[in-house]
């Protein structure tokens, strides 16, 4: 069974293609006109050893939002779309790791429910070309297309950069170990049910 997906979001503000597979090897290609963005995106690749290529555009002229929120819709919308029912997952995921001086923590259940915390505090106003209160946003985007809990902790830190890529790639760990198969066809909950 492949789990993969391919996504496309085409508005006004935005072009969007995503594609991905569950069960690759980390193999990123990321072309994005956030830049940083992009680099965040080619960490969830990386350390969650997923298959993702990623062609993002939008009107950055105007600000970096529009591509930031439509790229995490279109990233949730692809991890769910891959995992279709989800029969014999893990579901949960949890990781934490350091960059330097700054770690992160971060839980994922892929319960049908979409919820997002994110707790970052001290982050200057920039990093490179993301404005950085569009770091949660595109962590609730996300969680909400995916319809996912997820909780992102910054434990401590003093560099921007260094906080948010330590966030990225242990959301990307705790999507691998949430995304893995049991060998089993039972729905990982006690309902019964997750709504997908």
């Amino acid at each position: 069974m492949t789990r993969t997906s391919r996504i496309e979001r085409n508005t006004r503000e935005t072009q969007i293609t995503i594609e991905l597979d569950l069960d690759g090897s980390g193999v990123a290609d990321i072309n994005c006109s956030v830049h940083f963005l992009g680099h965040m995106l080619d960490q969830i690749a990386r350390h969650g050893r997923f298959d993702l290529k990623v062609n993002a555009t939008g009107d950055v002229e105007v600000d970096a939002h529009h591509t930031v929120e439509d790229t995490a819709i279109a990233l949730g919308q692809a991890f769910r779309k891959a995992l279709g029912a989800p029969h014999g997952i893990e579901r949960f995921g949890h990781a934490r790791c350091p960059l330097d001086e700054s770690i992160a923590d971060v839980t994922v259940d892929l319960s049908g429910r979409a919820h997002a915390v994110v707790n970052c505090p001290n982050l200057p106003e920039h990093v490179g070309d993301l404005p950085t209160e569009l770091f949660a946003h595109f962590i609730e985007s996300f969680a909400n297309n995916l319809k996912a809990n997820v909780h992102v902790n910054v434990l401590y830190g003093t560099i921007g950069h260094h906080m948010i890529e330590a966030s990225f790639k242990a959301l990307a760990r705790a999507l691998h170990k949430a995304t893995r198969t049991t060998g089993s066809d039972e729905i990982p909950s006690t309902k019964g049910l997750i709504e997908v």
